[in-house]
């Protein structure tokens, strides 16, 4: 079973003899993590009771980390299992708000989203948020493209070779990594590497960590993500693999939910052809994982 599952990002949940949910939990690594309940548990061994009552397990594997911690936190927002302690996890979430005034353009993070200002996001983790926004200025020096800079930021536009006219291409440049574009985001890592890369070279050690946090930050935030959105829609969906079906659940903008069941093809099939394009990778990939592991430890 343990082989089976994925070496990538993802959320797990054991359920005991009578089906019931013990523990959620998220993984960088859902093969490693799940296994780690069998070996020594370390500072886990408050749980070792429940995992001598694990019968089943049952994961979802998702596009990145960040995805995974969306995942976990809304699922245990909805129902949270006795092995559980926490209610969601422990980042708050935020949205990055682009003002595209002449005056004072700029980007900043924000727990809301505020009136007439693009928005992107939500993000989880507030600390990762505000790196990002360091790494997008740094990179894209938007702020000093204003009207009404102090002598100080007027001698930094100068230094940083960018003016009013330029404030366009770094709303452009800015939005393009916000949305993910391949190029964009690929271009922006690629310049925090050269920088970070050079701090070291000049044996500016701190400055290299820091730089390296902003890139880690950036691609938090850049990573493919659709358990969470801005948009407040319900759907339901469905994946189909080896009479296995798997119904996936969105409450609000959120994937906050998933049920496994067996099912026969031709009464899955009118379910399955509902699900909306951007999911079906996501819900077929699942529905194989899923039939793998239906018969769970038992």
């Amino acid at each position: 079973m343990l082989r089976a599952m994925p070496a990538g990002p993802g959320v797990y949940r054991f359920r005991d003899v009578r089906g019931r949910a013990l523990y959620i939990g998220r993984a960088v690594n859902l093969r490693r993590r799940v296994a780690s309940y069998w070996g020594d548990l370390g500072d886990r061994r408050h749980l070792a009771a429940m995992v001598r009552k694990v019968c089943r397990v049952e994961i979802v594997a998702c596009d990145s980390e960040h995805e995974a911690a969306w995942l976990e936190r809304n699922v245990l927002e909805r129902s949270m299992p006795r092995w559980n302690r926490s209610v969601g996890g422990q980042e708050s979430a935020f949205y990055l708000e682009l003002n595209d005034s002449a005056a004072a353009p700029g980007l900043r993070a924000a727990f809301r989203v505020g009136a007439g200002c693009l928005s992107f996001g939500p993000y989880l983790g507030g600390t990762k948020t505000r790196l990002a926004v360091s790494a997008l200025h740094r990179l894209y020096p938007l702020a000093y493209t204003g009207t009404r800079l102090t002598h100080a930021e007027r001698a930094m536009a100068q230094k940083r070779s960018v003016a009013p006219e330029s404030r366009g291409d770094l709303i452009a440049a800015i939005v393009a990594v916000l949305q993910r574009d391949t190029a964009a985001v690929a271009a922006a890592r690629a310049g925090l590497e050269r920088l970070r890369d050079a701090a070291s070279a000049e044996l500016a050690f701190e400055r290299a960590q820091r730089l390296q946090l902003e890139l880690s930050a950036l691609e938090w935030i850049c990573a493919p993500q659709k358990a969470t959105v801005a948009q407040t829609q319900d759907l339901v969906f469905f994946g189909w693999s080896a009479e296995t079906l798997v119904r996936f659940e969105v409450v609000a903008g959120r994937l906050c939910d998933w049920q496994i069941r067996g099912c026969p093809e031709r009464t899955a099939t009118p379910q399955v052809a509902l699900t909306p394009p951007d999911w079906a990778a996501f819900a077929t990939r699942n529905a194989a994982l899923a039939a793998v592991l239906r018969d769970g430890l038992a």
